[in-house]
């Protein structure tokens, strides 16, 4: 006697379930529509910033030509860019590290949390908060660094007299990319194989030797990720630095002066309702270049991320 294997409603001819059909078709769509939506911002971004390179000087606010008017926001986002990641990153991994491994269990979940709400209050809140009170916290900290460190080219001053500086717009975007790279490289901590953990333990390492030789090794190319995600969000950031930021337009590393180079995406927010004709095209063609400096970080992003992982396997 045999037996008739019927198949299953819920599978398909080919021996895949419907669900896992559907399920594949709405993930291949879902990243087609990113691609789409990626490849006409880019588009429009071309198409509308290149009448911009030959505009008029009197349309770009006292550039000479398209590449003196953005290489001094260029410089200023990266300079605050990368301040920033240099505060939060060490900040962000120690967080991580003390709710993953050092804080006991029912202090962790509470500053988990408490650090995951950072990442939802608004960009204006901080500008906010950077504009009326920590921007002035900050002018005796700018003074004592001109009066005891200005042979340092960072700190020759003078000091600004409002703290709105590149320095402090730089503190506010590290305090806003804290929580990304710091539940990121958190949850990575967390994925540490714990018998590789236990076993250092047994072979006689202090918890801190623990987590060098086993923690840190496995979470590097998460924290790598991590980092360039808050490099990502620090890029674009606009309101807050906007509104801490006292931009003049200069090219320079002094940190606490009122002479501080602007952002792309500050300017661009500040200039666009105001401007008219090649005015408009010129700051379009600055966010072109944000949106190809953005791609590029994050392209180098997967190539670290990648090479981390060879190096681990």
């Amino acid at each position: 006697m045999t037996d008739t294997l019927t198949p299953s409603p819920g599978l398909a001819t080919g021996g895949r379930r419907v669900g896992d059909r559907v399920f594949a078709g709405l993930a291949r769509s879902a990243g087609l529509v990113i691609l789409v939506a990626l490849a006409g911002v880019a588009v429009f971004l071309t198409v509308q910033g290149l009448p911009a390179i030959g505009a008029d000087p009197s349309k770009l606010r006292g550039a000479s030509n398209i590449v003196t008017f953005v290489g001094p926001l260029l410089f200023g986002t990266v300079l605050a860019a990368a301040m920033a990641l240099l505060i939060a990153t060490p900040l962000a991994i120690g967080v991580a590290l003390v709710i993953s491994h050092f804080a006991p269990r029912r202090l962790a979940a509470p500053l988990g949390y408490v650090v995951d709400l950072l990442a939802a209050i608004p960009s204006v809140v901080y500008g906010a908060w950077g504009y009326f009170s920590f921007g002035g916290k900050m002018v005796p900290v700018y003074e004592w660094l001109e009066a005891h460190a200005g042979w340092l080219p960072f700190f020759k001053g003078p000091a600004s007299g409002t703290g709105r500086t590149i320095l402090t717009a730089s503190i506010v975007l590290a305090i806003m990319v804290l929580p990304i790279i710091t539940a990121i490289t958190r949850e990575v901590f967390k994925q540490t194989p714990q018998l590789h953990q236990e076993a250092a333990l047994a072979l006689g390492a202090t918890r801190w030797e623990m987590i060098r030789m086993t923690v840190l090794p496995y979470a590097r190319s998460g924290i790598a990720s991590a980092t360039m995600l808050g490099l990502g969000r620090a890029l674009g950031e606009t309101m807050a630095v906007a509104m801490v930021l006292s931009a003049s337009g200069a090219v320079t590393f002094n940190l606490i002066s009122s002479d501080n180079p602007s952002s792309i995406a500050a300017n661009i927010a500040l200039n666009f309702p105001e401007s008219t004709g090649l005015a408009v095209n010129a700051l379009v063609f600055s966010g072109l270049v944000l949106f190809v400096l953005t791609f590029l970080v994050n392209f180098a992003a997967r190539g670290v991320v990648a090479r981390a992982e060879r190096k681990v396997s």
